[in-house]
């Protein structure tokens, strides 16, 4: 029984990619960098219509990139979204800060600016903000930004869910300070592995790709001044990119599509809802993710199970920052009476298989499967 996935690497039919790797096998730029490093650094830039991109090994890399352009050291204070995959948090560690995490609204799922708002409060000098766009869906990013601005404090906008989405028409990753996207194998293009910094700020994306190139001076020996790191992405890698890049539109109707009929054919059952979106905004929707009324009988692992049995992949929503063990004894703050607002999305929550290689039939049968337990 063929396995229906949850999300996976989707090269073109057309083999962009091909032809961008054979292109660095011809001309022997197999690593570290190349040609195609520097197009697609160019591309990702004027498809997101910023100034400034530099292509990293991970969107993890990027973020810690970016705490560190934003010089947050020992100390310092970073607010952070708690309803998140832990590659968010974890370079705030790295530049041995302390993350103070936010808890979730319940229009996007994604940072509450109320919550933040009552953070400034409490911490009125933190050194970033790190925001995150969940499973594709735009943030409320113009109210974090005011509240931001307010402070004069800068964002940092974890899109690695999100390349291509938009709010406003505006492109994810292009709102704050710093952007960051990823092109890990399961994200809606790939690189097979690897990260983009995005910036307006030429001048500290040009420092970025200096750290990450190992702080090498221009010398004719090896001159180090400055803790350097090995963050480049390979010419190969690059070359999938771009490859990937042109498809990238393609992608995102896929996905939406996908979106859509999961929403249409739920819409008779009350206890299910769909993962919901501001309307001045357009998710990628990389992830199709339900939200189970409190009340529902049937229960996220009564789900993942009864797919599981038919060969089928799905998850739980990524568990909170401030739930997890090895943050335990981060600060967390929320405007909610009793809870959170994140820890309930948590526990009610399901992504569906998202596959843009998934054919209508094999998403009939998911849904079939789901009405059934229903029944």
């Amino acid at each position: 029984m063929k396995k229906i996935l949850l999300a996976s690497p989707h090269m073109s039919d057309e083999g962009f990619e091909k032809e961008y790797i054979k292109e660095a096998f011809d001309t022997n730029w197999i690593a570290p960098l190349g040609e195609n490093v520097d197009k697609f650094e160019e591309e990702i830039a004027n498809y997101a219509n910023i100034e400034s991109a530099t292509a990293l090994s991970a969107g993890t890399a990027a973020i810690h990139m970016a705490l560190k352009a934003l010089d947050v050291k020992r100390g310092d204070i970073v607010f952070c979204q708690s309803l998140t995959f832990s590659a968010t948090a974890n370079p705030i560690i790295y530049q041995n800060a302390t993350p103070v995490f936010i808890d979730s609204e319940d229009e996007t799922w994604n940072m509450d600016p109320k919550a933040l708002e009552k953070a400034f409060e409490k911490y009125p000098n933190p050194k970033a903000v790190l925001v995150v766009n969940l499973y594709g869906t735009p943030a409320k990013l113009d109210e974090i930004l005011e509240i931001c601005k307010k402070h004069n404090i800068p964002v940092i906008e974890d899109a690695a869910e999100s390349l291509g989405a938009t709010l406003n028409d505006k492109q994810t990753g292009t709102f704050g300070e710093f952007g960051i996207y990823s092109f890990n194998g399961n994200k809606i293009i790939t690189t097979s592995g690897g990260g983009m910094l995005v910036s307006n700020n030429a001048e500290k994306i040009k420092k970025v790709r200096f750290w990450s190139t190992q702080s090498r001076e221009p010398e004719r020996h090896y001159e180090h001044k400055e803790i350097g790191y090995n963050y480049r992405m390979s010419n190969i890698c690059a070359g999938i990119g771009r490859g990937q890049l042109k498809v990238l539109d393609k992608r995102i109707e896929k996905k939406t599509k996908i979106y859509e009929t999961y929403q249409k054919l739920f819409k008779d059952i009350p206890e299910i809802k769909m993962q919901p979106y501001l309307e001045k905004s357009k998710p990628n929707h990389w992830l199709s993710a339900i939200l189970l009324d409190e009340n529902s009988k049937i229960k996220p692992l009564d789900i993942i199970v009864a797919l599981e049995k038919e060969n089928i992949e799905s998850r739980p929503i990524w568990k909170p920052m401030h739930l997890q063990p090895v943050f335990e004894n981060c600060d967390f703050i929320t405007t909610a009476k009793q809870g959170s607002n994140s820890q309930d999305i948590f526990e009610r929550g399901v992504c569906l298989p998202s596959d843009t290689k998934m054919t209508e039939e094999e998403q009939e049968k998911v849904i079939k499967i789901i009405k059934n337990l229903f029944i």
